[in-house]
């Protein structure tokens, strides 16, 4: 890349990339179409790179192009950013903080992740899915941040970048006539005992399942459950025995009435907080990197 990028043509770059083609960022920048295709033209120049792939008439980002999107949306959405704050005459910018969660995260974990922000973000937007939905609402900072319990995504990530917060290993719960029932030689009581799970490819459940294969343990499963609170309300109800992480046993046993079997240290389950930028600017989001090991996961 020969001398230093040239903001104007990475706006057009950035148009073109938004609207979906060069007529589209043409209307939306007042300028006529060539105009647009010989800025795109120079960039690439500058870059050294391809940033489209042209198929059809239609604009497709290359992996570079993707990568210098990702930089592009986050420059020119601070600059609106900006603009913003001076036109609401305030020195500070809206302390929202919008949080992607894999909707496979025990919920409780997640409040307990989250109460430390609260003390600094004046709204606070929950959006739960699975985890490449979320990592394409990280890529386009629809999200601030991904809560997750595993780094793996179906698709290769440019930017994405996890910081592990802490883990947890599991504690079996269930009704106190299940437990009464279930503790006696524990862990070997699972065997062919009443039991609900996460859904098959959460990490949980994966653990669990290498657990209980390694321990030759055959549980009757009764349910399986993407959303981990429903899991716990039907354990609830004494529809089966559930499996949840040892750092909120205490408030699972509280507020679902349940006791707990015993511990299950081999099953252990990881979390994380993904982001799309290293610098970790959001204040909220600095309070709770710096808090969750000490406050919810107690780690050093």
């Amino acid at each position: 890349m020969n001398g230093g990028l040239n903001f104007n043509h990475l706006l057009y770059f950035w148009a073109v990339a938004k609207e979906g083609g060069v007529s589209a960022a043409g209307r939306r920048l007042h300028v006529s179409q060539p105009t647009v295709s010989n800025q795109i033209q120079k960039l690439e120049k500058a870059l050294g790179s391809r940033l489209f792939d042209r198929r059809g008439g239609r604009m497709l980002l290359t992996d570079v192009g993707q990568v210098v999107f990702a930089y592009a949306d986050d420059i020119f959405r601070r600059g609106e950013e900006l603009l913003e704050v001076l036109r609401e005459g305030s020195t500070e910018p809206e302390r929202h903080l919008r949080v992607g969660l894999v909707d496979a995260l025990p919920k409780l974990v997640v409040h307990r992740l989250l109460t430390p922000a609260l003390a600094i973000c004046s709204d606070l937007i929950c959006i739960e899915g699975k985890i490449d939905e979320l990592l394409e609402q990280l890529d386009r900072h629809e999200v601030d941040l991904v809560l997750a319990d595993a780094t793996r995504a179906a698709r290769p990530r440019s930017r994405a970048n996890f910081l592990r917060l802490g883990s947890s290993d599991a504690t079996v719960f269930g009704t106190p006539a299940l437990a009464a029932r279930y503790r006696d030689d524990f862990p070997n009581s699972l065997n062919g005992a009443p039991l609900g799970l996460p859904t098959v490819g959460t990490r949980l459940r994966e653990r669990f399942e290498i657990w209980a294969e390694a321990h030759r343990v055959k549980p009757n499963i009764t349910g399986q459950f993407a959303d981990s609170a429903l899991l716990k309300v039907f354990g609830q109800h004494g529809q089966g025995l559930f499996l949840s992480p040892t750092v909120i046993a205490d408030e699972v046993a509280r507020q679902y009435a349940v006791e707990p079997l015993g511990r299950l240290e081999e099953v252990t389950e990881e979390f994380f907080l993904v982001s799309g930028d290293r610098r970790l600017e959001h204040p909220a989001v600095r309070t709770l990197v710096e808090q969750a090991r000490d406050l919810v996961f107690q780690e050093s």
